[in-house]
């Protein structure tokens, strides 16, 4: 057998390569949705464990109840039961799992055992800053749930307590969803909470975008506040490898969580994936409060910095935001510069600098590379002279990344 790899596995070698060399040190990440992997998690993720296959589920065999279908998994099963201890304590819940292999199975893996066919639910709506995933065509009609809105109507799509109060008694649903793609502010959680409960419902909080902010202690503590569950994405402002958590401090909930994973969302989890979550909650229980205040801060000032050079904003009487994230307020964009947000985006990209093409900015890959407040006023300046005035600042932003080569918050 031939030991001379084939064209193609070169090539493919090369694009793996000079995608590390781009993403990990030649741009200014400012994509909400990612964060960077510290190395030791990555080198997890690349360890034998990313080819084994288990399955963690009670069952019998031959009259004999088993706890996993294989063997070998004596260092498995440590691990998940680390990494889930872990998140029990970074949370402030009684049980987690990091089982879920993204956000979106994770929020499968809670609606689909607690809520039967039939249920009714709030979510925000797309059109209001929600996920696309809880409208009525995706997710909740895969599992046989009616949505019905829960508006986001103030300040860059926040919800005002009165208002999702008065829906909530007026509907009487089974749950109220919250959770964002466009997240700016918290939630007036224990208003909702007390609403939601008092008609029956549970209240289901999905973090993506905050998790890495609520497990530093910024934004809110939503199982303290009211919410029943929490779950979301590791990889957007919680900077870890893709998968999901959930996290709940009710016991009755879990149980019914927790068997229903197996056969149904997924069977096999990914124990490579589950060592780097676990690594992350463990650097987060050390740095993680640092690292979320620095990430507000950070999104705080660049906010006023961008607005200070005629950047339009949303939410900029409310302060521009309190998470990870900014909007640009793409109708006065379009007015002001003449050209729209997906277009800035890609004006951006050829500089080096990555925002999405929904408008949104993002600041926590920037805090993780050490970024602070004091260099926001620079970065606004570079990100103005790029997407609004076509400059070429490219070999600008080249330089200053490379005095970052490393992580801070790790």
């Amino acid at each position: 057998m031939s030991r001379c790899p084939t064209s193609e596995e070169r090539r493919l070698r090369n694009l793996v390569r000079r995608h590390d060399r781009w993403r990990g040190r030649e741009v200014f990440n400012l994509l909400p949705s990612e964060n960077a992997v510290s190395p030791i998690a990555r080198s997890y993720l690349a360890s034998d464990l990313a080819g084994r296959y288990t399955l963690p589920v009670t069952t019998e065999a031959d009259g004999e109840v088993l706890d996993n279908s294989y063997t070998g998994t004596r260092y498995t099963d440590q691990i998940e039961q680390l990494a889930n201890a872990a998140a029990a304590r970074v949370f402030q819940a009684r049980r987690a799992t990091t089982r879920p292999l993204s956000g979106h199975i994770a929020a499968l893996s809670v609606l689909a055992p607690l809520l039967p066919r039939g249920s009714k639910i709030l979510a925000i709506p797309p059109d209001q800053g929600g996920y696309d995933g809880y409208a009525p065509g995706f997710a909740p009609a895969l599992l046989g749930l009616s949505v019905r809105p829960l508006p986001a109507d103030g300040p860059g799509h926040s919800v005002e307590a009165e208002t999702a109060v008065s829906v909530i008694r007026r509907e009487r649903p089974d749950a109220v969803l919250l959770g964002q793609s466009f997240f700016l502010f918290p939630y007036p959680l224990r208003e909702i909470a007390d609403a939601a409960h008092a008609v029956g419902a549970l209240v289901l909080y999905d973090g993506s975008h905050v998790l890495g902010l609520v497990a530093g202690g910024e934004f809110q503590q939503p199982l303290r506040e009211g919410a029943d569950v929490l779950f979301g994405s590791t990889h957007k402002s919680f900077p870890g490898p893709q998968g999901g958590i959930i996290a709940t401090d009710r016991d009755d909930l879990f149980d019914q969580l927790d068997p229903a994973l197996v056969w149904r969302t997924f069977d096999n989890a990914h124990w490579n994936r589950i060592a780097g979550v676990a690594q992350t909650l463990l650097e987060l229980e050390r740095v993680g409060r640092e690292y979320a205040r620095t990430i507000v801060a950070n999104s705080l000032a660049l906010g006023g910095a961008l607005a200070d050079l005629g950047t339009p904003l949303v939410a900029e009487r409310a302060g521009f935001t309190r998470s990870h994230q900014l909007h640009l307020d793409r109708p006065r964009l379009r007015a002001q510069w003449g050209i729209g947000a997906g277009a800035v985006a890609r004006r951006l990209e050829a500089q080096r600098l990555l925002i999405d093409l929904v408008a949104r900015i993002g600041t926590a890959e920037v805090t993780r590379l050490g970024l602070r407040p004091r260099d926001m006023p620079r970065l606004a300046d570079l990100i103005v002279r790029g997407g609004r005035d076509g400059e070429r600042v490219g070999p600008e932003v080249g330089r200053w990344r490379s005095r970052f080569p490393g992580l801070r918050f790790d």
